[in-house]
């Protein structure tokens, strides 16, 4: 495994989109996408920042709010870069539930289709990888009586769901395009933390993966659960399920945590505990072509803070 030295760290992170690569810096978010006729359109929006609570700012909770924050602006750079290739009959078909939303409900109806899409994703995660495990592995409690055997059982199924479904939807050809403009944010954020100047030639030879992926993020999750939901008792089903659930915002917030270690630590004992999730991470970063590395810089330069000494090598 390679080390991670970055000569110039930062915060910038990003997100694969339909064609297009969304990066989050300091103060903006930009979503760039090659559109059809092969331009590149970027959007870039302001960060609104709140008020500066200390109590929202503490680790583990600052993890959830920063969880929270990413669905929200991740679900919406995805939805932007799709209506760049819905075609007149989709628009037809959508516009007949959209239209009676906004009847109803004005501008509020963006709001209200967000929340549902983050409700829908929410649940459908935690209905394969909480409920189907645990409902699978209750039933072998009649010949083992052991909580930290059941648990670790229902900590690799989790593995192994997450792992096949990953395997299954990386051989979908728009996911796979999707995929390579995930490697694509990948190397460009690794080419500015070398400390060279960010083009394509240059990030073209570095790593698809990188420590503060989302990937590794869920592989921290999955890890983290699998010791936090040890202690948990198996003798009721329901009680368990309910109990993950309010214990699922440490879990985040804890992999938060780990994410942020991993980013600025090459101690050996956290590139190990990363390691599964930059494996991971070859299912689900491809190489990108120049194009795709064109459009990851463009989002990356749009958000570069101007005060930051570093870009004026651009």
């Amino acid at each position: 495994m390679s080390e991670y030295k970055p000569v110039r760290p930062n915060s910038i992170g990003g997100q694969a989109l339909i064609e297009g690569v969304m990066m989050r810096g300091k103060d903006k978010i930009a979503m760039a996408v090659r559109k059809p006729d092969g331009e590149i359109e970027v959007k870039i929006d302001e960060i609104k920042k709140g008020k500066n609570s200390a109590f929202l700012k503490l680790p583990i909770v600052r993890g959830v709010v920063a969880l929270i924050s990413s669905m929200v602006v991740g679900v919406r750079a995805l939805t932007y870069s799709a209506e760049f290739f819905v075609d007149s009959n989709d628009e037809a078909e959508k516009g007949k539930f959209e239209s009676w939303l906004y009847a109803k409900f004005g501008k509020k109806a963006d709001d209200i289709i967000l929340a549902f899409s983050i409700l829908f994703a929410f649940v459908f995660a935690m209905l394969l990888f909480g409920a189907v495990p645990t409902g699978i592995v209750s039933f072998l409690r009649k010949v083992i009586d052991s909580n930290i055997l059941l648990s670790a059982i229902e900590g690799l199924m989790k593995i192994v769901i997450f792992v096949v479904y990953i395997l299954v939807i990386s051989q979908m050809k728009d996911i796979k395009r999707v995929f390579q403009y995930h490697g694509a944010e990948h190397k460009t954020i690794h080419c500015y933390e070398s400390g060279k100047d960010v083009t394509v030639e240059n990030a073209r030879g570095f790593s698809t993966l990188h420590p503060r992926c989302g990937t590794s993020f869920i592989f921290f999750v999955l890890m983290i659960s699998i010791i936090i939901f040890t202690f948990i008792s198996w003798e009721n089903v329901l009680t368990r399920l309910l109990t993950k659930l309010i214990l699922f915002p440490i879990v985040a917030g804890l992999s938060f945590e780990m994410i942020r270690l991993a980013g600025r630590s090459n101690h050996p004992i956290v590139r190990a505990l990363s390691y599964p999730g930059l494996m991971m991470q070859k299912i689900t970063t491809n190489e990108p072509d120049d194009k795709q590395l064109e459009v990851a810089i463009v989002a990356f330069k749009s958000v570069l803070d101007e005060s930051d000494p570093n870009s004026a090598t651009f």
